[in-house]
């Protein structure tokens, strides 16, 4: 049953999983940074061409992976991509709202029976699969029609290290990213997500937050949740990603100095690139008022074509179509542990994983049909 234990936050507002020690580009990676610019649709004419960035094609991972996951072997009905759904419709909101209910009603039960366990973080997993998840899955299906493939590469147990661009002003991709994860992976397995300290400055959004499954992205929540055998999840471009403008649409920012590649060598996890597509046409960011999110405390304060001259309606998402791949995973456990400290291979490998998903969201902007209408 379920007590409730404290747990101690780790007051320390330094995200130190953004920001341990990097070092000097080397002129490889500096090339490879410039190819992927110069490629990028926003400065191209047509389609541009995304199958390498200084490594063999065939390093690159494919879109589409024929891997799958031994489901004969465990047991386990295959369980395929998630299709695109329609728009909402009437229908769907009184099915939605009817299952809510339903679940809603199994939850007080059980929760009143103290049917519930909460681990040392605050997860806690009854209320994010009988609630949370009931909640938000409308939205992901009908509104954002989430695509998922590449299922496949995430572990059937044991820990990874998920590694995600970021975008769309509010952190929904987040979100998004947890509720794939669990409706599509054949155990139905939770991912665990690392946050920035905002979140858990605000008293609502702290406690829910924490329940849902997310912490503090530190070194050492991140390691004891690897190590734990947790699917992890991290994106580190942090504010730079999701307040960046909209002119600058899928185009990585910088990846802090390697905190996650130090996090998943000195626990062996694999990291698992994942490219999504869509988040950032949610909220297209035209500009930054920067004296009103100084005064609000905030790291930038967007304006989109509706927000805020609509008020409230103009904080409604636009239903962009969305595309969420996970990657091949990215070995990490033939590094010896010393190498976590050593900086050259920490910016290394920080600059393969952010190439990868880089030059990944350019192979599936290529193929992508309409923003909206998918």
């Amino acid at each position: 049953m379920a007590g409730r234990r404290a747990h101690d936050p780790r007051t320390a507002k330094v995200i130190q999983l953004y920001s341990t020690p990097g070092a000097q580009p080397v002129n490889e990676a500096a090339a490879r940074r410039q190819s992927g610019k110069q490629r990028h649709p926003s400065q191209a004419v047509g389609h541009p061409n995304t199958d390498g960035f200084g490594r063999e094609p065939a390093a690159i991972t494919p879109i589409n992976d024929d891997v799958q996951l031994p489901d004969e072997a465990l047991g386990i009905e295959h369980v395929g991509p998630a299709q695109p759904s329609p728009l909402l419709s009437l229908d769907g909101v009184r099915t939605s709202l009817a299952d809510a209910l339903t679940n809603t009603a199994g939850y007080l039960r059980e929760r009143l029976a103290g049917e519930y366990e909460v681990d040392d973080f605050g997860f806690d997993p009854h209320f994010t699969d009988s609630v949370w998840f009931p909640a938000i899955r409308p939205i992901y299906e009908k509104w954002f029609r989430v695509e998922v493939t590449g299922i496949e590469n995430l572990p059937v147990d044991g820990g990874a290290l998920l590694v995600a661009n970021h975008a769309g002003s509010i952190p929904i991709d987040a979100l998004m990213t947890s509720l794939a994860v669990h409706d599509n992976h054949p155990t139905g397995r939770h991912l665990r997500i690392l946050a920035a300290d905002m979140a858990f400055d605000a008293p609502v959004v702290s406690e829910l937050a924490r329940r849902i499954g997310a912490t503090l992205a530190c070194n050492s929540d991140a390691e004891h949740l690897l190590r734990a055998g947790e699917l992890t999840a991290v994106w580190p471009e942090g504010y730079k990603g999701i307040g960046k403008m909209y002119k600058d649409r899928y185009k990585l920012q910088r990846f802090g100095r390697g905190g996650f590649v130090t996090t998943a060598i000195r626990t062996g996890a694999p990291i698992i690139p994942v490219s999504i597509v869509g988040s950032e046409e949610i909220y297209p960011m035209l500009g930054d008022l920067k004296p009103v999110a100084k005064l609000l405390g905030l790291p930038y304060f967007p304006i989109t074509p509706l927000f805020p001259w609509l008020g409230p309606l103009g904080a409604i998402p636009l239903p962009s179509k969305w595309h969420i791949h996970l990657g091949k995973p990215i070995a990490t456990d033939g590094y010896d542990e010393s190498a976590a400290d050593d900086p050259l291979v920490v910016f290394d490998l920080t600059d393969h994983v952010r190439e990868e998903i880089q030059q990944t969201l350019f192979r599936m902007l290529s193929r992508r049909g309409s923003v909206y209408l998918g």
